[in-house]
């Protein structure tokens, strides 16, 4: 086991997606900050309230972690 941070994805307070680990927090939160800007003002949800932000959790050696 150990920690990872776990990208949550809310569009309109509803959960949409919490299955993105990530070994980095910094690269978490750049995947959070380009999901909340570009599916949320510019995107595809522009009047959807979009919000991305990372977690730490801990994990098992089977999860998918992204680099």
């Amino acid at each position: 086991m150990f920690h990872a941070f776990l990208l949550f994805v809310f569009v309109q307070g509803e959960l949409v997606s919490k299955d993105m680990y990530f070994y980095d927090i910094e690269r978490c939160n750049f995947f959070a900050s380009r999901i909340a800007r570009e599916y949320g003002s510019r995107g595809y949800y522009r009047d959807s309230k979009i919000t991305a932000y990372c977690l730490p959790k801990l994990v098992s050696q089977d999860v998918q972690i992204y680099e």
